[in-house]
C-alpha cells in the first residue's frame, strides 16, 4: 500500500516524499483512515511502528481542510515528557510546513514567558506536558474550550508517572464534543479504564502483539558479577567497536556514576535524567546523535520518546523493574527495518526480574558467558548463580554457551531463531 492510497492530500504526499517515506508502516495504514473519518481510536504501538506520523498526518489535514477558527488551539497533543513534547511539536512542524497550521509545545523545565507569547500570538496545535499545560490554564494564558481533537501519546507512561490526576483535570476543561485518540504500547487496568472513559465507539489499531518486544532486534543476556558490570560494559564498547549505544540504569546516580565512569575510560558518554536541566539534556541528546559521544545514559522516564536514528545497540545495565519497560527498552534498536542488538547485564540478584520478562515475551532470552566475567559472581550462592540458565526443559538449555574469546559484536553469531523479520518504509517511525 501506498501513502496516496491513505487519502492524504497532495501537499501532505509531497511532505511525506520530501522524507524519503513510500510505503506506510502497519500503524500507518490502519489509523490514519480512520482518523481521517473522525473516528475515535484505541492504538497499540510500540515504540519505532511510525505512530507519530499516524496521528501527525490526519490531524494536519483535517485542521487545514476546516480553514483557521481564531487563536484557540483546536488540537491538544499530551505526552508524558518534554523530550517526546518535543519530537511530537518538530514532527508537526515537518509534515505540516506547507499548510498554513500554527503549533507550539510547551512543557516544564524551561521559561513559561516565551510559552505565554506563542500562546497568545494564536495557535491550532498545542503540544504538551500535563503539568506545564495545566500551569497554563491556572494562569489563564491557554483556552482549551475551542479543542476539536484529543491525543494521549504514551498514555501507558503518563500513568505509570503519575499523570492521571493532571489528565483528569485536564479533560474536565475541554469541550465534551471531540474526537479522542489514545495510543499506549501496553494495556494496564488502569489504561483500559481511561480508555473506557474517554473514547466513544473506538476503533481498535494494534500492529503487534500486546507487549511484545521489537521485531528484528537480537536479545542476549550476559551474566555478570554486580560489581563488575561497569568494566564488561566498557569492553563491549571498545571490543566491539560501538559508535552508538543506549544504556539503561535503574537510578539518576546510576546513570551519572556510569557515565564518569566510562569517560574517564575515554569512551565519550553522557547522562540524561529527570535531574538533569532540559538544557543539558537536550544538549547530551544532540551529541549522542551527532556521534561527539558514543554512549547515552538514560533513566526510562528520561529515554521515554527519544527518537535516535540507526541505533545498533541498547544496553540494559540494570534490568527494569517492571517487565513491560524492557519491551520500551529494547524497541529503540531494530528500527526502520534495520537489525539491532538488545544486550542485558544479569547480576544474580536480578534473575528475579529476568523471569516476568521472558514471561512477558513468551520465551527465553539467550544467555552466552563472557570469559572471565561469568564466573566472577559473588553476589549470591555459586549453585544459584551456576543454575542461572537452567530454566526449564527443552533442547540447548541447562547449560551455558561457549565463553566468547574475542572482541567484535556481542552475540553477534547466536541469534534467536524465534525472531521474526520487519521490513517496513514508513514516515518517522517514531
Amino acid at each position: 500500500m501506498s501513502f496516496e492510497k491513505l487519502g492524504l492530500v497532495p501537499r501532505l504526499l509531497e511532505t511525506v516524499a520530501a522524507q524519503g517515506y513510500t510505503i506506510p508502516t502497519p500503524i500507518q495504514a490502519q489509523a490514519i483512515p480512520v482518523i481521517l473519518e473522525g473516528r475515535d481510536v484505541l492504538g497499540g504501538a510500540q515504540t519505532g511502528t511510525g505512530k507519530t506520523a499516524a496521528f501527525a498526518l490526519p490531524v494536519l489535514q483535517k485542521l487545514d481542510a476546516a480553514g483557521r477558527k481564531g487563536k484557540h488551539p483546536r488540537c491538544l497533543v499530551l505526552t508524558p515528557t518534554r523530550e517526546l513534547a518535543a519530537q511530537v511539536g518538530e514532527s508537526m512542524a515537518v509534515y505540516g510546513k506547507k499548510m498554513s497550521l500554527r503549533s507550539t509545545i510547551v512543557f516544564g523545565g524551561v521559561g513559561i514567558n516565551p510559552q505565554i507569547d506563542k500562546l497568545r500570538r494564536g495557535i491550532d496545535i498545542l503540544v504538551a506536558t500535563p503539568g506545564r499545560l495545566l500551569d497554563h490554564c491556572g494562569q489563564k494564558t491557554v483556552d482549551l474550550s475551542h479543542v476539536e481533537i484529543l491525543i494521549l501519546d504514551e498514555a501507558d507512561r503518563m500513568l505509570d508517572m503519575g499523570f492521571i490526576h493532571d489528565i483528569k483535570r485536564v479533560l474536565k476543561l475541554l469541550p465534551q464534543k471531540r474526537q479522542n485518540l489514545l495510543f499506549s504500547a501496553t494495556y494496564s487496568n488502569d489504561i483500559r479504564g481511561l480508555a473506557d472513559n474517554l473514547l466513544r465507539d473506538p476503533v481498535m489499531v494494534e500492529v503487534a502483539p500486546r507487549n511484545t518486544a521489537a521485531e528484528k532486534v537480537d536479545q542476549v543476556v550476559y551474566p555478570v558479577a554486580l560489581k563488575e558490570k561497569k568494566v564488561l560494559l566498557a569492553k563491549l564498547i571498545n571490543d566491539g567497536d560501538w559508535q552508538k549505544a543506549l544504556v539503561f540504569t535503574r537510578t539518576k546516580h546510576g546513570a551519572n556514576r556510569l557515565a564518569t565512569y566510562l569517560e574517564k575510560g575515554g569512551i565519550g558518554a553522557a547522562a540524561i535524567h529527570g535531574n538533569k536541566s532540559q538544557t543539558a539534556r537536550t544538549r547530551a541528546l544532540a551529541e549522542f546523535k551527532q556521534g561527539k559521544v558514543k554512549v547515552l545514559v538514560a533513566t526510562d522516564i528520561a529515554a521515554r520518546g527519544l527518537d535516535i536514528a540507526a541505533l545498533p545497540q541498547v544496553v540494559n545495565f540494570d534490568l527494569p523493574n517492571v517487565a513491560e519497560d524492557y519491551v520500551h527498552r529494547i524497541g529503540r534498536t531494530g528500527r526502520a527495518g534495520s537489525s539491532g542488538m538488545a544486550i542485558s547485564l544479569v547480576s544474580a540478584d536480578e534473575q528475579k526480574l529476568l523471569r516476568p520478562i521472558e514471561r512477558l515475551l513468551g520465551r527465553d532470552i539467550l544467555v552466552e558467558n563472557i570469559d572471565g566475567f561469568a564466573q566472577n559472581e559473588a553476589d549470591k550462592d555459586e549453585e544459584t548463580f551456576v543454575n542461572f540458565n537452567r530454566r526449564g526443559k527443552g533442547p540447548g538449555r541447562g547449560r551455558y554457551s561457549k565463553p566468547r574469546q574475542s572482541g567484535g559484536r556481542p552475540g553477534g553469531n547466536s541469534r534467536n531463531s524465534s525472531h521474526s523479520r520487519a521490513r517496513s518504509g514508513g514516515a518517522g517511525n517514531r
